[in-house]
């Protein structure tokens, strides 16, 4: 198909073309489609209605009032939360981690709270190392004014849409068990330096979780940008190419055989991707090869410099008169994130894809470990592989060097192996990975060999000293 005819406006509108792939699971699940269709855009409309009435949610404003400010916001999503817990028979374990800060844009002594909500899984009953998928949004909101803890600032997109999101995947997925644990978490203090997700990534630290994924959404509610140009059909979701705490002898490797778009992170991206194509009806995951939009950040930041795999998801396209503005109407524009910004059934499929995403990844085994590939001056190449938990077969991978995606027409499984040799596939055209499946059919994303892929490998503790979150 040729694009180069068509308006800039066209362009922009139409969805990504979606290629033939297997990074979702292999076979159909029913569990994940029963998920997509259990979220509920009035329940998210719910929610944000709820904390754009609290008036304004800046990390310094009131915390002792019951209707206004920060404080008030961080009660009712723990009560929320525990409602959920309620429901589902104290399935959830609420936490309210806090510290204390000054900074730049905190200049006097302020509480940084993060409202979790953890759902353990059977992993954790049997006594396997625990692994933990966490979703977050952030809860704080501003206006133009940085500094301006006072005025009106309802930030129904930026970021009550990643809030809504969190707590409505804690709804629909606290109705079903999964090996994995899941963690739902509202931060608070992103908007002054990130501080939500930097206490989040201390928190994941101290206490030993395994972290395989995390899905920071902000700013995933709006389908109208700011040059007039309505997009419904996908969602962007950015990640880093190479690993945050990648070292310097780590990268010259990287650099030498390849890996540079081969991150955990990256992989991630690309079973997120899969799964929309899989479940989601007329609806994709737009993959953006960068760690957040140009010179901007988010709470997924900090978790990828702590070594987790982390990515964010983002509206398709933004308008820069709803985000940290004023409330006001200047010549005939009306500035600010009130409530009638958001599109709540493009919010629903956002919703959809992280809860999918979330169930697929916390069902399915973890990443193999230790991929390593040998073959040099060979006609063939050898594939290895550490056997994880739950793994009761592994799928070799391999893609031309420029290819953007895992296809199902170059892998092959390899039973209850460790090992595969490929015939004839010449080590030097093409990159590999492998991923774990479990013997009711669940699959892992993709793993890169060596240091660009490895899971945490700058961070890793050994399985032993690991406990539960």
């Amino acid at each position: 198909m040729r694009f180069a005819h068509l308006p800039v406006a066209v362009l922009l509108a139409m969805p990504p073309v979606a290629l033939a792939q297997a990074d979702a699971p292999a076979s159909p699940k029913p569990l994940l489609q029963s998920i997509a269709n259990d979220v509920q855009a009035d329940a998210l409309r719910a929610t944000i209605t709820k904390l754009v009435g609290f008036g304004t949610r800046h990390t310094m404003s009131d915390t002792v009032s019951d209707t206004r400010g920060i404080g008030a916001a961080r009660r009712w999503v723990k009560a929320r939360f525990e409602q959920i817990g309620k429901d589902c028979k104290g399935c959830l374990q609420v936490e309210t981690p806090e510290q204390s800060v000054t900074g730049e844009r905190i200049p006097t002594p302020t509480t940084i709270m993060d409202v979790l909500a953890i759902q353990r899984g059977s992993d954790h009953r049997d006594g396997q190392p625990d692994r933990v998928i966490v979703i977050s949004g952030h809860l704080d909101s501003r206006v133009r004014d940085v500094m301006d803890a006072k005025s009106d600032a309802p930030g129904a997109d930026d970021d009550g849409s990643g809030s809504a999101a969190v707590l409505e995947a804690a709804r629909v997925l606290s109705k079903h068990q999964f090996r994995a644990t899941l963690v739902y978490a509202v931060l608070s203090g992103e908007e002054q330096g990130l501080y939500g997700g930097k206490l989040l990534a201390q928190t994941a630290h101290d206490a030993h979780w395994n972290v395989e994924a995390a899905l920071n959404n902000d700013i995933v509610g709006n389908t109208l940008g700011t040059n007039g140009v309505r997009i419904d059909s996908y969602v962007r979701v950015f990640s880093e190419g190479t690993r945050s705490t990648e070292t310097p002898e780590q990268a010259n490797t990287r650099r030498y055989g390849g890996g540079e778009v081969d991150s955990p992170s990256r992989n991630l991206a690309r079973f997120i991707d899969g799964l929309a194509d899989a479940y989601l009806k007329d609806f994709h995951a737009r993959m953006v090869y960068r760690t957040d939009r140009f010179h901007r950040g988010g709470d997924q930041v900090p978790m990828l410099a702590m070594g987790y795999p982390a990515v964010r998801f983002t509206e398709a396209i933004e308008n820069y008169t709803r985000e940290h503005q004023d409330v006001r109407t200047e010549n005939g524009v009306h500035y600010g994130d009130v409530l009638d910004a958001v599109d709540f059934d493009y919010l629903a499929k956002v919703t959809r894809l992280n809860a999918i995403t979330m169930a697929a990844l916390a069902m399915a085994p973890a990443p193999p470990a230790q991929v390593k590939t040998d073959g040099a001056v060979t006609m063939d190449t050898t594939v290895s592989w550490t056997a994880v938990p739950a793994a009761a077969s592994y799928r070799v991978w391999w893609r031309d060097t420029t290819a953007p995606r895992w296809d199902a027409s170059t892998s092959r499984p390899a039973s209850g192996a460790t090992s595969l040799v490929l015939k004839d596939v010449n080590i030097d055209d093409w990159f590999f990975g492998v991923s774990s499946v479990s013997a009711d059919g669940w699959e892992s994303p993709v793993e890169f060999p060596g240091d660009a892929g490895a899971f945490r490998a700058a961070t890793e503790n050994d399985a032993s000293t690991k406990r539960a979150p």
